[in-house]
């Protein structure tokens, strides 16, 4: 077989320039779609629906054309393992390819369309803690999601594998249970070590007022110190976090601000910003092809919760931004020692909201999520059972009752995105960052030294030779065994959660 740096560049070089036209278009659905969360009117929806779902007919259409398939023929003698950005850029390119064509355009458009009204309708239904109303959504939601995962096979496994994989390039339900199936006994544990202390720290602290205007600046500047760049980048406000990669130099965030908790918006910027370093990490010059997109979304996850939680919620990062948030919030930190505020922030205790749950308790909330996923898409589960299924697991899981499914189950944005399959890259990137943390601790020495002197450019610097700058040349799996030296283990992560709350709950 020749390689394809032996191939002659033309088929190459013209597959690249398909590619980056396919990302452009979509990079116009991504404006769209971050406009339609923060500033379109509510009147709008129905076109904006229309204009999402049209960009997406003509996304299928040039990912799909025939003139694609024929490049990838061309290239197909390229040696398969060989280690090359070419190389990785064309399987990536195959396996889109392969999975696009399975897609009927219909399907696709019925998909972005859907989405956009859905997400509109969630936003209103979660306000009005209508779950009725957001019901038909959800309804005909799940049914193009089955729809989907039929058309794209899922060979002997179950049909959420064909979902999963889209996320998580290899992941399979039943490679996500074993996981859950061994980290579940150890979360449990030290959950009922922590409840079990007679140390009882309180979160008033956290929850006093802290004005909007000021968690604003306060948390941009706290992104801006750890990386992210405001030139290429942007933070606006929406119902629910996200971060979306419009391109190269527009990688935008939103965070949601309450005025009596200031977890919720600060360390929601410093999770939103972690996905945007590696949104800006990513090599400009391969824009559209695998080397420039990120590897995975659990490796992307690790990203957002290595600097909300392993940098974000330490003592050392407080060392160093304390003083500044006393100035910014000095009616709410007034005579609040830095110990005092860093135990606040870090209490564990069962809540209903997963994007404001502690550490130790949050891989519990993708665990029940994964759960009802899985029953959704295999139709055990009818959607309109939904309530009643998520209260009884969170009873079984965290001993309390959502008092409505605002706080239950429809304050996640996802599954009106139609983002079945997401849930579970969150745990996995929980599992990396641990591994990625320790392995960054051992090759930069005293990293809790330089956090408290307002030093995270190394950090940034190591995670963008381990990780960010490699886009997809790499599996997940290979891309974390390459940076940390380890297969994928829970050991790192339960490591980290046993000494942080050992000190805290005196355990």
């Amino acid at each position: 077989m020749s390689s394809i740096a032996a191939a002659p560049a033309g088929p190459y070089d013209e597959l690249c320039q398909q590619l980056r036209e396919v990302a452009v278009l979509s990079s116009c659905n991504a404006v769209l779609s971050w406009d339609e969360q923060t500033g379109m009117p509510a009147e709008g929806s129905a076109f904006r629906a229309e204009q999402v779902g049209m960009i997406a007919g003509l996304v299928h259409e040039k990912a799909t054309h025939p003139r694609v398939g024929e490049l990838l023929q061309e290239l197909s003698q390229a040696t398969a393992d060989e280690d090359s950005v070419a190389a990785a850029n064309v399987r990536e390119a195959r396996r889109n390819y392969e999975r696009s064509k399975k897609l009927p355009r219909r399907l696709v458009e019925e998909l972005s369309k859907t989405t956009s009204l859905a997400q509109q309708a969630w936003i209103k239904a979660r306000k009005d803690q209508d779950f009725p109303a957001f019901l038909p959504w959800l309804e005909k939601m799940v049914l193009l999601k089955r729809e989907e995962a039929q058309v794209v096979g899922y060979g002997n496994g179950h049909p959420y594998d064909a979902l999963l994989d889209e996320y998580e390039p290899g992941a399979t339900a039943a490679s996500i249970q074993e996981v859950f199936g061994a980290l579940r006994p150890r979360l449990v544990d030290l959950i009922g070590r922590i409840q079990g202390s007679s140390t009882k720290p309180g979160k008033e602290i956290a929850e006093r007022h802290y004005p909007k205007a000021a968690q604003k600046v306060f948390a941009e500047a706290a992104a801006r110190c750890i990386g992210f760049s405001f030139e290429r980048g942007r933070l606006d406000e929406s119902a629910h976090p996200f971060c979306s990669g419009v391109g190269p130099g527009d990688v935008r965030l939103t965070t949601r601000y309450l005025d009596h908790h200031f977890n919720s918006a600060f360390f929601g910027v410093l999770h939103e910003a972690g996905h945007g370093i590696y949104e800006q990490g990513l090599p400009e010059d391969q824009f559209g092809l695998g080397c420039g997109t990120a590897c995975s979304l659990g490796v992307h996850e690790s990203q957002s919760r290595l600097w909300e939680n392993f940098v974000g919620r330490s003592m050392a990062f407080w060392n160093y931004f304390y003083p500044g948030a006393v100035q910014a919030f000095p009616t709410a930190l007034k005579e609040v020692s830095q110990d005092e505020f860093y135990q606040a922030i870090n209490v564990v205790e069962p809540s209903f909201i997963r994007v404001e749950a502690d550490e130790a308790t949050y891989n519990l909330h993708i665990m029940l999520r994964f759960e009802i996923e899985l029953k959704l898409i295999s139709g055990e589960l009818k959607p309109a059972d939904l309530p009643s299924a998520w209260n009884s697991a969170f009873q079984r899981d965290f001993s309390i009752v959502p008092p409505n499914d605002a706080v239950g189950c429809m304050q996640d944005i996802h599954w009106s995105a139609g983002l079945f399959g997401y849930f579970p890259t969150y745990a996995l990137g929980n599992l990396y960052a641990g591994m990625l943390f320790e392995a960054a601790s051992r090759d930069l020495g005293e990293l809790q030294a330089q956090f408290s002197r307002g030093e995270f450019l190394p950090l940034k610097e190591w995670l963008k030779e381990k990780v960010h700058q490699w886009g997809r040349r790499y599996t997940a799996p290979a891309l974390i065994e390459k940076a940390t030296g380890q297969k994928l283990t829970h050991e790192p992560l339960l490591r980290h959660l046993e000494a942080k709350y050992s000190a805290i709950y005196s355990l």
